[in-house]
């Protein structure tokens, strides 16, 4: 029977900013250590145990034989339950007692914990065994994130526009002519108009990712994306640890250029940003188009070479053309060992955007600005403009641009790093994290607190999680659209704590966070695609659609699901997840967009953190 169209609509601006204040948390890291383990004389594994119980929630992929390794078990006992840690053949290796937890808000579930960390064999094949149930099977190995770090930037190759996906490098069932060139039945993207009365002129605006599950492309999320995978590269490069993100480390057409794979993938979003540039000579010149995206909603499936809608470039918005000044700044620094001519165009965009940013600051998206596409609608811009001065003034060092960052309120404010996490909407944390990390010229002193105020951060999401029964670096109160993606995010602010630091609290517990995403989660499901005994098959994207269609394929490996959304903002989600507990509000099903959409904000996270666990170096 054909799929219905589902028109839908991401979140306009996240609804609420956290009123935890990170100073008056507690120091709680520690609690994260309790109920360590004892190893065991290997025993034989009593017959009555079963394969795999939905009680027993682990990492289904695995865990580092460094890193933290527990589970949360789902039981009504009011008393601490014995666990056994079984290898592939079935012998005891790890005998331990829970830690009681309780009701946990979250997951509406009473939980448990079960510490193994001390133990550091390695193998596939482990299992998990408490009180006579077993979990999934997983393995402990010091690769175990190589694979994820992987297929998590592949994902970007195989949302390109504008360019064959080619079977050799994407796999069988995944190949694709070029979308959006200008060949029939598209309508662009080399000779795009804009929508009536924003502009008289046409731009070719070929390239770049498609945001999400639809056609669009995005300036605010594809800025927001771009400069995660840059950073990832710039914070593996400062802590020895570039190789691992090097040239032909992925499947790429541009593998073996001698440029690291991470910033060619990065360098096509770029190209696509730096063309929605308003020309000189052009009215609002140096602005940035705020997008790209189709007259009206495509059906469900349609291949990107198939869409025949029409393609209109959208009204420049101040916070796209200070996420194109951001990104592009952040370009000039980082490609500059590459291509140096590339950096100088991307310093010459990011200088013109500022500029132009500068004289129009209330060049606000409509939010009601949805047919077709996401509204991506902000009117708060000012975290954006603190964003886009740290970027220039950690690539030039020059005053005019450390005046504009010091003379931010968000340069001191506490919410710049909220309990709840940065997104496309809300972009302060970036230029305090590249503050943090980039050497700059500003204050010692000034450095010293903005460094303080990642490792308060961390040390809250830290208490966060001890509070939880799943260890979330996310309050039970704060899952929206998105939630994987700001899980995510703070995870990566952890991680720059530990950068900063070298305390191993913070390195557990961004390597934890991954749990949450890869199975040890209230519906015992991986989040991420092929990741897993059950992982996510069927996310909301107009190709990878085989729910829809059975000769389309399933999303790739590596590709991450939104995740839970106690709003319920789409027609599969009102009628199956009624009354779910914040953390359980997700079903995998291709209609569900607010809960089971795949988009690049929420993978460019993903691959920051697999390639941290993978190889946190220092």
């Amino acid at each position: 029977m054909p799929v219905p169209t589902y028109p839908f609509r991401r979140p306009l601006r996240r609804p609420f900013r956290s009123a935890l204040t990170w100073a008056a948390v507690p120091a709680l890291a520690a609690a994260l250590l309790a109920g360590a383990p004892s190893v065991a004389a290997p025993t034989a594994a009593p017959a009555a145990v079963r394969a795999a119980d939905p009680a027993v929630r682990t990492n289904q992929l695995g865990y580092l034989p460094d890193g933290p390794k527990r589970a949360t078990v789902v039981t009504d006992s009011q008393t601490p339950l014995g666990w056994q840690l079984r290898n592939a053949s079935g012998t005891v290796v790890a005998t331990g007692t829970t830690t009681l937890h309780g009701a946990d808000a979250a997951s509406g579930e009473r939980t448990q914990i079960a510490d193994f960390s001390a133990y550091s064999g390695t193998g596939g094949g482990f299992t998990l065994a408490v009180d006579g149930r077993a979990g999934h099977p997983f393995a402990i190995d010091a690769g175990i994130y190589d694979g994820l770090r992987s297929d998590a930037l592949w994902f970007f190759y195989q949302q390109r526009s504008g360019i064959a996906i080619e079977e050799s490098l994407a796999g069988p069932g995944y190949a694709r002519p070029a979308g959006h060139v200008g060949v029939a039945p598209n309508r662009g993207d080399t000779d795009v108009p804009c929508q009536s009365g924003v502009c008289d002129y046409r731009r070719d605006v070929r390239g770049g990712w498609y945001d999400a599950g639809d056609h669009g492309k995005y300036v605010v999320n594809g800025g927001l994306s771009t400069w995660l995978l840059v950073n990832a590269y710039e914070r593996a490069d400062r802590a020895g640890a570039a190789g691992a993100l090097g040239d032909a480390t992925l499947r790429i057409p541009e593998r073996g250029n001698g440029v690291p794979d991470v910033l060619d993938e990065a360098r096509w979003e770029l190209e696509f940003l730096m063309r929605m540039q308003v020309p000189e000579g052009r009215p609002l010149a140096g602005t940035a188009f705020h997008k790209i995206h189709d007259a009206e909603w495509t059906a469900l499936p349609t291949r990107p070479e198939q869409d025949a809608q029409p393609r209109e470039l959208h009204r420049p918005s101040t916070a796209a053309t200070l996420n194109l000044a951001a990104t592009a700044a952040q370009c000039a620094r980082v490609y500059a060992p590459y291509d140096a001519p590339f950096a100088a165009r991307c310093l010459d965009a990011a200088r013109r955007a500022w500029t132009a940013a500068r004289a129009h600051p209330d060049l606000f998206a409509p939010d009601s600005d949805a047919t077709g596409g996401g509204a991506y609608g902000d009117t708060s811009v000012s975290d954006e403009f603190y964003w886009a001065a740290a970027e220039l003034y950690a690539t030039t060092g020059e005053s005019g641009y450390r005046d504009a960052v010091t003379g931010s309120p968000w340069h001191t404010a506490p919410g710049a790093l909220s309990a709840t996490g940065f997104n496309w909407a809300e972009t302060a944390a970036l230029g305090r994290l590249t503050l943090a990390t980039v050497p700059t010229g500003l204050p010692a002193a000034d450095t010293a607190r903005i460094r303080a105020s990642v490792t308060a951060a961390a040390d809250g999401h830290l208490a966060t999680m001890a509070g939880q029964g799943y260890a979330v670096p996310l309050p039970a109160t704060a899952y929206v659209w998105g939630s994987n993606g700001q899980i995510a995010n703070n995870g990566l602010v952890m991680a720059v704590a530990y950068d900063l630091t070298g305390q191993e609290r913070y390195r557990a517990g961004a390597v934890e966070t991954l749990d949450h995403l890869l199975g040890r989660n209230p519906l015992d499901l991986s989040y991420v695609t092929g990741y897993g005994t059950r992982s996510a098959q069927n996310q909301h994207h107009r190709f990878w659609a085989h729910q829809a269609d059975p000769a389309l394929p399933h999303p790739p490996a590596g590709s991450l699901a939104g995740g839970p959304n106690p709003g319920l903002q789409d027609p599969v989600a009102e009628e199956k997840l009624a009354g779910c507990a914040p953390a359980a509000c997700y079903i995998d099903d291709i209609g569900s967009y607010s809960t089971n959409e795949v988009a690049v904000n929420w993978n460019a996270p993903l691959a920051w953190l697999a390639a941290f666990a993978a190889a946190p170096g220092r």
